[in-house]
């Protein structure tokens, strides 16, 4: 299967600032891999040098083992989908499609006979004469992705496809997204600063920082085990926690622990077996119809969110000031390394 991508060492270096720094990764021909961070982390810089839309200052690209650092977009069997779609105006959805084709020397006929087959593949067909200014964005992303596809890529590389689309609609074209990468076997790799996105779509997460991978992996496993306070704070849904001014707790390194994995009862004495147990206070409640967030803070001023299923929440508990006690298995601990 073609479509295997290797980053050697890749460096970008713009005016000696560094943008992206020995970046180095492998994804598998077929896969869908999800680069994913803040703003600033130098997600869509690799993106775009896996494109050949900017050069490398050092290290390599390779795609299906072939060397393409000093290729042309063209002679690197890739498409990208800009975040903007980047349509023609002018031209109709069919000659948008076409119009890669028509780049490469095809007939005209023939170059609309397949534009009409990506139309169709994406469910665009009635919609083949319109301009894009009379399309919906969810209808532009799709001719957009139809164009991408036509030339037959080994790899298509999106950046931040979904990031212009109501949240309804973002979540009906990720799986639309989802479903033509594995019908058609083709390599994704998707640039997005959402990690709900990243892990609904992702065969592999690759989470940025500062121009450097600081984790990657199935998004499951990154998001039981994040290896650091940054990732498990990006990626959300977990509680950092710094015990050297706590007491209470026997440790002496940075964890986490996830919200959903801490209990929250009335503080009192009754001991219990084999799990770690803190005081906290409810700073507030918020109702999220099968859920309760509660937002505590600990005594030396820590906020620890717990995620709570609201059949099981004792209505005491849903009030401000109330002092509470949280707990958790010892095993669910995250430690962080020290470095």
């Amino acid at each position: 299967m073609r479509g295997r991508i290797e980053l050697i060492d890749m460096v970008k270096q713009y005016n000696g600032n560094t943008a992206v720094k020995n970046l180095s990764l492998k994804v598998d021909a077929g896969s869908y891999c999800c680069l994913l961070g803040p703003s600033g982390c130098g997600k869509s810089t690799t993106l775009r040098m896996i494109a050949g839309h900017e050069g490398v200052s050092s290290g390599d690209v390779l795609l299906n083992n072939r060397n393409v650092t000093n290729l042309p977009p063209r002679a690197r069997g890739t498409a990208m989908m800009f975040q903007d779609y980047a349509l023609f105006p002018h031209m109709s959805c069919l000659n948008n499609v076409a119009y890669g084709l028509k780049v490469a020397g095809v007939s005209e006929q023939e170059r609309l006979d397949q534009a009409l087959q990506m139309l169709e593949l994406v469910n665009m067909e009635l919609h083949k004469d319109k301009l894009p200014s009379q399309l919906s964005g969810g209808q532009q992303q799709r001719v957009a992705l139809a164009r991408a596809l036509i030339c037959k890529p080994d790899v298509v590389l999106l950046d931040e496809p979904l990031s212009a689309l109501d949240p309804f609609l973002r979540i009906q074209m990720r799986k639309e997204l989802k479903h033509l990468q594995q019908k058609l076997g083709l390599t994704f790799v998707h640039v997005t600063h959402s990690q709900e996105e990243a892990f609904a779509l992702a065969d592999l997460a690759v989470v940025m920082r500062d121009g450097y991978i600081e984790q990657q992996g199935n998004p499951r496993d990154i998001f039981e085990r994040p290896v650091s306070a940054f990732v498990a704070d990006f990626i959300g849904g977990h509680n950092v926690i710094d015990p050297s001014r706590l007491d209470a707790l026997d440790l002496s390194t940075k964890f986490s622990i996830r919200s959903d994995q801490i209990s929250i009862d009335i503080d009192d004495d009754t001991y219990l077996d084999n799990r770690l147990v803190i005081s906290a206070k409810v700073i507030d409640v918020e109702f999220q119809a099968q859920f309760f967030y509660v937002e505590t803070e600990l005594t030396d001023g820590q906020r620890v969110m717990c995620f709570l299923p609201s059949d099981s929440v004792d209505p005491i508990i849903l009030k401000a000031g109330v002092t509470v006690r949280l707990s958790w298995q010892r095993g669910h601990i995250n430690e962080f390394k020290t470095h």
